[in-house]
């Protein structure tokens, strides 16, 4: 597997920064960094998101990747996410993180 190029390494640092409990969207990540969409940040975690909190990362309807729901329930339970009542998602409107706050400096 190739190394991670600079657009990778800034998802990377992006998901490393979402607070425990906290989530985004897939979206989120790619309109926070203002560069690519939902399917290249996706990309990026297939490939290299295993050193990260990769569930953390979800679909913009709050479900986790494809494949890898019962670890990202257990984790979720364990960080206290907001869940949907049917306790397959995350409720997105409590539990989405919307980045650093202004004046945070996002290389701290």
């Amino acid at each position: 597997m190739s190394e991670p190029d600079e657009y990778a390494e800034l998802v990377l640092d992006t998901v490393e920064r979402i607070p425990p409990g906290r989530v985004m969207a897939y979206g989120d990540v790619a309109e926070l960094l203002g560069v690519g969409g939902p399917r290249q940040v996706g990309r990026v975690m297939s490939l290299f998101g295993g050193g990260v909190p990769w569930w953390r990362v979800v679909r913009a309807d709050g479900s986790p990747a494809s494949g890898h729901e019962v670890r990202a329930m257990e984790e979720y339970r364990v960080e206290g996410t907001p869940l949907r009542p049917d306790g397959r998602r995350v409720d997105m409107r409590r539990a989405r993180w919307d980045g650093p706050a202004p004046g945070d400096d996002p290389a701290d």
